[in-house]
């Protein structure tokens, strides 16, 4: 299979692509190492996982690169998803041995609990974090003692198999991590469907995430989903404007905005709205498309020449546009940010993830119709909330249906703290200490004393 660059529209490399008997030897190499790694004492897995980090750390730039390249995100977004990844696997590292039970006070005797490793993970991941979102998986997974095999998006898998290789050199034993590349209907399937599974962990597309889901029932099999987002960023009249719609272009625009949290609807208090678009214009036209080595850029291309004529579509559809930004000409698959205005919010680019740079100004009246148009939609991932009112930003922040939300911030991920979505848009959470508890079971023993 042929990896391309998306900024040039030339092939990065060519890899094998796997078929069913690649997934089925990928599982028992991971079935055959999960005893081994379950046995490693907590204190020697946390050695191993910071060795790793250390390992990711050494190569940052190499990987940054190879990240841009093969995603067309720009150079300067890619070495920091780098930096977060080393920061991911310093802070997992600490989780083997802090994965604490409880006692708990009975008659007649003494309860204990305690975490278990569910023993082999499938973790399936897409094309516009590659690396990042597939050690949102890896990490946890590791520290709470499992073994894994990581199918990455087709489009972008050369980073995952740079983990598996610095994986074995920083000494995470053979079998543990293993990365195979394919189509998600050979290899993502076969993984869902496979007894000796025991959890599958999926980011990508709410449709593809229903499939997941219902593959996965059948063997009542435990199934964490990061899925689409349509995310709102609320901006009222008392709001710091300025920075509102400075900070608004790449909260939409960036990574081309190909991320499930893209702030895609930008609903503003309609006495601020002429205030709001003049600042915001002048951000757009001024932001910088292009090269994603340049060290200037701040927008690349989509990933696909597929992913463009969609986002087209949604242009397409009638909404009025009100301005747009620029965007080279020639090979690569580039789009301009493009800033719809005003829209409603039963139209089609208000209602479906775009995943392209394409954003949606819907005017508001009142904090409550605010909080009704925030909430329709099938989605729940992230969103902002602008405003000087503390007690307004709590209340539309405890009102708004969705599982992660910034206050005068467009910021939605951390590595501290627990990411994931409200309805359609997944099931469980990641980063933070939470995730570890989507790794491992809850044992109960209660031991007689009488």
């Amino acid at each position: 299979m042929k990896i391309l660059e998306p900024a040039t529209e030339g092939t990065l490399a060519e890899l094998p692509e796997a078929e069913i008997e690649d997934v089925e030897r990928a599982i028992a190499r991971a079935k055959a190492a999960f005893p081994g790694w379950r046995a490693v004492t907590p204190g020697d897995r946390a050695a191993l996982m910071r060795r790793l980090a250390d390992a990711i750390a050494d190569q940052r730039d190499e990987l940054a690169t190879l990240e841009a390249r093969n995603v067309g995100k720009p150079i300067a977004d890619a070495r920091g998803e780098m930096g977060a990844v080393v920061d991911l696997f310093h802070y997992m590292a600490a989780a083997p041995e802090r994965l604490f039970g409880k006692t708990i006070p009975v008659a007649g005797g003494v309860d204990m609990t305690f975490r278990e490793p569910l023993g082999v993970v499938g973790l399936i991941t897409p094309w516009n974090y590659p690396l990042w979102l597939a050690s949102t998986k890896v990490a946890p997974a590791l520290a709470a003692g499992n073994t894994m095999v990581l199918k990455p998006a087709e489009l972008t898998p050369l980073t995952a198999l740079e983990l598996e290789r610095i994986a074995l050199d920083a000494g995470i034993p053979e079998g543990v991590l293993n990365v195979v590349v394919g189509k998600g209907r050979v290899v993502g399937e076969r993984m869902v469907q496979h007894p000796d599974v025991a959890k599958i962990a999926f980011t990508g597309s709410t449709e593809v995430g229903k499939r997941i889901g219902q593959l996965a029932s059948a063997s009542i099999k435990r199934v964490t989903l990061e899925l689409g987002g349509k995310s709102a960023n609320v901006i009222f009249a008392d709001a710091d404007l300025e920075q509102a719609a400075l900070s608004a272009p790449l909260a939409v625009f960036g990574n081309a905005g190909q991320d499930c949290c893209a702030r895609s609807r930008i609903l503003v208090e309609r006495p601020a709205l002429d205030r709001f678009m003049e600042v915001f214009e002048k951000a757009v036209t001024a932001l910088r498309v292009g090269d994603p080595l340049d060290e200037q850029t701040q927008m690349g291309p989509l990933i696909s020449a597929d992913q463009r004529q969609t986002v087209a579509s949604y242009v397409e559809d009638g909404a009025p546009v009100a301005f747009r930004g620029s965007a080279p000409q020639g090979r690569g698959y580039w789009f301009p940010p493009t800033v719809l205005c005003p829209v409603s919010n039963d139209e089609r680019v208000t209602r479906e993830e775009v995943f392209g740079p394409v954003a949606a100004v819907i005017p508001f009246e009142d904090e409550e119709e605010a909080v009704r148009i925030a909430n329709d939609t099938v989605y729940g991932l992230s969103g902002s909330i602008w405003t000087r009112d503390g007690a307004r930003a709590l209340r539309v922040a405890r009102a708004i249906q969705t599982g992660t939300i910034s206050i005068n911030s467009n910021t939605s991920v951390r590595v501290t703290t627990p990411f994931g979505g409200f309805k359609q848009s997944g099931l469980g959470r990641e980063l933070g200490p939470h995730a570890l508890e989507h790794y491992t079971e809850l044992k109960n023993v209660y031991m007689a004393t009488g």
